[in-house]
């Protein structure tokens, strides 16, 4: 799905609201949609009953490092919502967008939360995912965590 859908915009203006809840202000990180178009990213909406209820995308960096490798997909605006949390729809997203990265030849996942974000690093570590230097805007952000998982053998 394109990630300036109407239904993937309608949840992306919700996390941004999570984070001015939980950090005081929204996720300033550049972000543009054709980021998420294929073959370079990919944007996923899921829906219960017919309603957006979860999204959540990868867009491939190649570099510049330290901070990104070749073969690097982040993931961004992991979101479900309130309503229907506890339901294991996070971490079913998180294997779609992970599968869907491994199939368009990626080789790592990388991603950043925050300290205010206990479920989301819940989810992240319980999934593979390993701490790793921040990155991006929040690289110097003490509230950053960064992490990443290979994706490929």
């Amino acid at each position: 799905m394109p990630y300036d859908h109407p239904d993937a915009t309608k949840l992306i203006v919700e996390v941004q609201r999570e984070y001015v809840v939980r950090y005081g202000d929204e996720d300033m990180t550049r972000v543009e949609p054709a980021e998420f178009a294929p073959p370079r990213g990919r944007f996923f909406v899921g829906y219960l009953d017919g309603a957006p209820v979860a999204c959540g995308g990868w867009r491939g960096k190649d570099g510049p490092g330290p901070e990104y490798m070749p073969g690097d997909a982040e993931i961004k605006r992991m979101y479900v919502a309130d309503s229907v949390r506890g339901n294991g729809y996070s971490r079913a997203l998180l294997e779609v967008i992970e599968q869907s990265a491994r199939d368009a030849g990626r080789k790592r996942m990388i991603l950043e939360t925050g300290t205010h974000q206990p479920e989301a690093i819940s989810l992240y570590e319980s999934s593979g995912y390993q701490p790793i230097p921040n990155f991006g805007v929040y690289r110097d952000d003490p509230c950053s965590l960064c992490y990443a998982k290979p994706v490929r053998g």
